[in-house]
């Protein structure tokens, strides 16, 4: 029985023992986890902070690598003289040249005059073999907008010289076209406009086509959706060149909430309602608008290009501009008006005086709703694939 009591004893004497070896154990396992939990935390507050301080980059857009002596990017935006689109063209330059980042030039093939579409007419800075002339190394970056002649072989050939040379090719809207034609898309994924994307997709098969991206890069070749895109894919430029902070205060100068390349291709396909309000705008020739800007040095090119582009896309109105002479607009454009003086019983169009330029496209489709209806506002919408929101009718 003793021998009992002492065998039960030493188990109870054993066992407690063990306990306080596994209590220790367990002790030291949490205290382990709390160390380790602790470090994670204090290691994600760390990258937390560092990605909040550091340039983010998420566009994919190539950043600038300096190279033929240069400090600063050179920018070239092209034009087709004969056709190329307002925007397209326009609102690059202009936010490129507002950032003072780099050295942006507005080029033509050729000298002289170049015709924008929808309205309104440009004057070239250089020509392309002036600007090879000026830069034998090439550009940095060029920014290839819509033209009428997307074939034309002149351009093409440009185009692939430069990126040759290392140039990043960036495509606005249907200056995918462009792109395409140059070869500068096989094996490569890209977006384009809406209207477009069937069309590109079967031409040319060995590209993919994105939907749901504002703007996408592949390598040294980005493209971007409608003609409103213009603008993100611009600040994404400036991103990838300068960095967020620069960004984000140009951003909140020019009135731009964002820069992202979030998209809802879903959004923008042609219905039957918009078709009808074609047909109708067009029939009504009694009652289109021939509006009348008055242009003068210092004019923001950016806002005008917005303004001229949206009201000539109603099909009910078509825009001239006029001066006595021509002019040079706030970041440096030469603008060539169509007349000298307002066309007799013309009405005018005006932007208000402190209008941001990043609310102005809400602004003019606000008005062309006012003066037509909320259908002619989202036909425009819908052709420049801009994301507006009507008032209920």
């Amino acid at each position: 029985m003793q021998n009992d009591i002492k065998s039960v004893k030493h188990l109870i004497q054993k066992n407690q023992a063990q306990n306080k070896r596994t209590s220790l154990q367990i002790l030291f396992i949490m205290l382990g986890a709390f160390s380790l939990f602790l470090n994670v935390v204090i290691a994600t507050q760390s990258y937390a902070q560092a990605s909040h301080t550091m340039p983010k980059h998420t566009s994919g857009i190539p950043t600038f690598q300096a190279r033929d002596g240069r400090t600063r990017p050179t920018i070239a935006v092209i034009a087709e003289n004969r056709f190329t689109e307002l925007t397209d063209y326009v609102i690059p330059y202009s936010i490129l040249k507002h950032a003072d980042i780099a050295e942006v030039y507005a080029l033509g093939m050729q000298e002289g005059i170049i015709q924008m579409f929808p309205t309104l007419r440009l004057r070239a800075q250089f020509s392309a073999a002036q600007f090879d002339n000026l830069h034998p190394a090439g550009a940095d970056y060029v920014i290839v907008p819509a033209v009428h002649y997307s074939e034309d072989p002149e351009l093409i050939s440009w185009i692939q010289s430069q990126a040759k040379k290392g140039a990043t090719i960036i495509g606005i809207c249907d200056g995918v076209w462009v792109l395409a034609n140059a070869g500068l898309l096989e094996n490569k994924r890209a977006v384009g406009h809406w209207y477009s994307f069937d069309d590109l997709a079967k031409q040319f098969p060995r590209t993919q086509f994105i939907k749901n991206k504002r703007y996408l890069a592949d390598g040294n070749i980005v493209t971007s959706t409608g003609i409103s895109a213009s603008i993100p894919v611009s600040l994404a430029l400036v991103d990838a060149i300068a960095g967020e902070v620069k960004t984000k205060a140009l951003a909140n100068e020019l009135g731009i909430p964002k820069w992202d390349d979030e998209h809802r291709s879903a959004d923008f396909t042609l219905s039957a309602k918009h078709i009808w309000t074609a047909s109708i705008n067009w029939l009504r020739f009694w009652g289109k608008d021939r509006f009348m800007v008055p242009i003068s040095n210092g004019v923001d090119e950016l806002s005008l290009a917005l303004l001229a582009d949206a009201y000539s896309r109603t099909y009910r109105s078509t825009v001239f501009s006029f001066a006595k002479d021509s002019i040079t607009s706030l970041r440096g454009l030469q603008i060539v008006p169509e007349h000298s003086e307002p066309a007799t019983n013309s009405p005018l169009l005006f932007l208000p005086p402190n209008l941001a330029p990043g609310h102005s496209l809400d602004w003019i489709l606000q008005q062309i709703a006012l003066r037509y209806d909320e259908r002619s506002a989202s036909f425009v919408a819908l052709q420049m694939e801009y994301p507006y929101r009507p008032a209920k009718e």
